[in-house]
C-alpha cells in the first residue's frame, strides 16, 4: 500500500473533483445498505449534501464506518456529519459544493432554510484506484 502521492492525487482530483455519482454503503445491525449519492472529492474526502434525518445519516451516527465505490475506485472510510450546510464553519466547503453541483443544486430538492440540510464528509482511509491499466492501493491517512 502506498500513501496518496502526486500521481494518485492528480487522478483523484481529475476524476472526482467535480459532481460525481458514487455508491455509498453504510451498515446497521450488521446489515449493509447501499445507495447512490452525488459527491465532490477534495483532499482525501468526499462531500455530500444530504438530510440529517435520512437513513444513511442515522446509520453513520451509529456506525461511522462506510465504503464507497465510484469510477474504477473503491475505498473505505468514516462518515462525519459536518452539520448545517449554511453554518459559518461550512462556508468554504459549501461554496465549493454549490459550484460543483451548480447544475442541480437549486432544483427544489434541497431546502437550505432547513437546518437538517447538512454536509456529509466521507474521510477516506484506504482504497483501490485503477487508471490506464495500473492498480494503485492507496493509504489516505
Amino acid at each position: 500500500m502506498e500513501k496518496l502521492n502526486e500521481v494518485t492525487a492528480k487522478i483523484m482530483d481529475e476524476r472526482f473533483g467535480k459532481d460525481n455519482v458514487i455508491a455509498l454503503a453504510t451498515v446497521k445491525e450488521n446489515k449493509p445498505y447501499v445507495r447512490y449519492v452525488d459527491a465532490y472529492y477534495e483532499k482525501g474526502a468526499f462531500y455530500v449534501i444530504t438530510y440529517a434525518l435520512s437513513n444513511k445519516m442515522q446509520h453513520i451516527k451509529e456506525t461511522p464506518a462506510v465504503s464507497i465505490a465510484g469510477d474504477w475506485f473503491q475505498a473505505e472510510g468514516e462518515g462525519e456529519n459536518l452539520g448545517y450546510f449554511c453554518k459559518e464553519e461550512n462556508k468554504e466547503i459549501a461554496e465549493k459544493l454549490k459550484s460543483a453541483f451548480s447544475e442541480w443544486i437549486d432544483n427544489g430538492h434541497n431546502n437550505f432554510d432547513d437546518e437538517n440540510t447538512v454536509i456529509l464528509k466521507i474521510k477516506l482511509k484506504e482504497g483501490v484506484l485503477f487508471s490506464h491499466g495500473t492498480r494503485y492501493h492507496i493509504d489516505f491517512i
